[in-house]
């Protein structure tokens, strides 16, 4: 089958060119936040808080649906494509028949359009167009993305459309699918349809695909990190899965933001794929927290299954909804950003894990090879009660390249790209654990930002390598001897447990996993990355 791009199907430029839907309804196309959020209360899609941010529900999906992502099997990319769990096969006549079904589902409706970039630097951008039935998620996909001038929109022909019908219920039997939600991705139609879940990350994380599908081959290399800037210019990167603490750490009033959780890496230096931020917001802290909390208490933001008193007033601490409440704004909702999304070459780069086991340091220097073993393994450890049919202890979760439900490629085709870079430009890669310290979780508790902070800052401002390093026995990392405001027990997690033999068990049963998990990608990496694994001692 033939298809032609989004881009040689266009012949003008209205707000539904290459969506391959008519205007038979209401069309709002480019709306600002004050009128999408006008329109989302008048649909009684949400309602404000006291603060005038709008509050949503997004009723039984309220995170990914991990299972549902399809990519479409075409002549032209499928071999390519990193096929499996995470990139399931969509023969090419099911898409036709599900897209076409989406298309009339829309055709009568009141829509609206969002014209927006992905991606800060020019040379490596593309032109996104949205298309929903949600007033709120269109507002989702303003803050998230980058806003194009007005001047720009006139003339505007997207590189890729997403339909997007979050109350749109597939067919397994008609669509080819599992169920009743499904997100898919044609590589070579240039088109995403998102249908079956109010989630509005779905949004988000298809564009990141997309990205993660495109860069690789001009050499650029699409990172789930967050990033930011500090006075003397030096760009830092913070890669993390969710809960991790990417959003947090590189919001630091110190240095500036350039983007929270998805950037690229070229040969000109960092940019942000977004214009917003996304925070995971439980817990919250005003004092921790503050700009976070405060971008969180404002109009234009877009809450996510947040609770409020019928006053409006915001209770952070309730999970009645979910564990994974959000908050979403734009990145200038942050007080000390960096507007243009743009940095230099990265000097540090820092992975981060929320170690629920409380066996791994709170910082560690990271040899190069050692930096490719985590990137490869992704290591985070999931809390028990935050997931749904999750037992009563801590579970490893290990994410190739801290990302991979979002990796269209195969893995080693980033994992060599970030080797390069590296290689390259000498950077300094560290471990830092986010977790938990003084025992597992349940017994331990979660690592201060106080103290993270302060490892963050000794080693940007390379204090950190002035320093002595011991040499971790279960983990063979290099973890500091001595850091200005941090207590030596912190250092030494051992130390921090109580029962110390406890820790040798549970620290043994975390190497037995990584060992596990290394034999998944093994075959990918050098001698020198082999070398470097986490292995239990002979």
């Amino acid at each position: 089958m033939n298809h032609m791009s989004v881009s040689e199907k266009l012949h003008d430029a209205t707000p539904l060119a290459g969506t391959g839907i008519r205007v038979a309804g209401a069309l709002h196309a480019n709306l600002t936040a004050p009128a999408l959020v006008a329109h989302s209360l008048r649909k009684g899609e949400g309602r404000l808080s006291a603060d005038g941010a709008i509050i949503v529900r997004t009723g039984i999906h309220t995170g990914r649906s991990v299972g549902d992502k399809y990519v479409v099997d075409e002549p032209a990319t499928t071999g390519d494509v990193w096929w499996g769990k995470v990139n399931q096969k969509m023969p090419e006549a099911k898409f036709a028949m599900l897209k076409g079904r989406v298309q009339a589902y829309m055709q009568g409706r009141e829509l609206f359009t969002q014209d927006l970039y992905a991606g800060a630097d020019p040379a490596n951008r593309i032109r996104v167009r949205l298309v929903t039935t949600g007033a709120w998620q269109a507002l989702f996909a303003r803050n998230m993305f980058i806003r194009p001038p007005v001047a720009e929109l006139a003339g505007f022909v997207p590189d890729y459309v997403i339909l997007h019908a979050p109350e749109f219920e597939t067919d397994p039997a008609l669509d080819g699918v599992n169920g009743a939600t499904a997100i898919v991705l044609s590589f070579s139609e240039k088109l995403i349809v998102i249908a079956g879940t109010q989630y509005a990350g779905e949004i988000k994380k298809s564009i990141f695909t997309v990205m993660n599908w495109i860069l690789p081959a001009k050499g650029v290399l699409p990172m789930h990190c967050s990033a930011n800037i500090g006075k003397n210019e030096d760009s830092a990167l913070f890669f993390g899965l969710s809960g991790t603490g990417k959003t947090t750490l590189s919001s630091d009033p110190a240095r500036r933001l350039i983007g929270d959780d998805e950037h690229g890496w070229s040969a000109n230096g960092v940019f942000n794929f977004e214009g917003g931020c996304y925070a995971k917001v439980i817990d919250l802290s005003q004092t921790a927290e503050p700009e976070i909390w405060a971008a969180s208490h404002r109009f234009g933001t877009v809450l996510e299954n947040v609770v409020a008193d019928p006053q409006g007033h915001l209770d952070l601490t309730d999970q009645t909804y979910t564990e994974n409440t959000r908050s979403c704004y734009p990145v200038e909702f942050i007080p000390n950003v960096e507007l243009s999304g743009r940095g230099a070459i990265p000097k540090n780069l820092f992975m981060l894990t929320a170690d629920a086991f409380g066996v791994l340091p709170p910082i560690s220097k990271l040899t190069p090879s050692q930096a490719m073993y985590h990137f490869m393994s992704g290591y985070t450890a999931r809390v028990a009660g935050t997931e749904k049919g999750m037992g009563s202890e801590p579970q490893a979760t290990f994410s190739t390249c801290f990302g991979a439900p979002f990796l269209p490629r195969h893995p080693a085709v980033y994992g060599k790209l970030l080797e390069k870079l590296i290689a390259e430009h000498g950077v300094n890669c560290w471990l830092v654990n986010t977790g938990w310290t003084g025992g597992a979780y349940g017994v331990g508790k979660r690592m201060s930002i106080k103290h993270t902070r302060a490892l963050l800052r000794a080693a940007l401002s390379g204090e950190l390598d002035k320093g002595n390093f011991r040499r971790d026995p279960f983990f063979g990392l290099g973890v500091p001897e001595q850091v200005a405001d941090v207590p030596t027990e912190v250092l030494d997690p051992r130390q921090a447990w109580a029962d110390q033999a406890a820790y040798d068990v549970a620290a043994a049963d975390l190497v037995r996993q990584f060992e596990e998990n290394f034999a998944t990608f093994s075959d990918l990496v050098g001698d020198d990355v082999k070398a470097a694994a986490i292995r239990a001692a002979a």
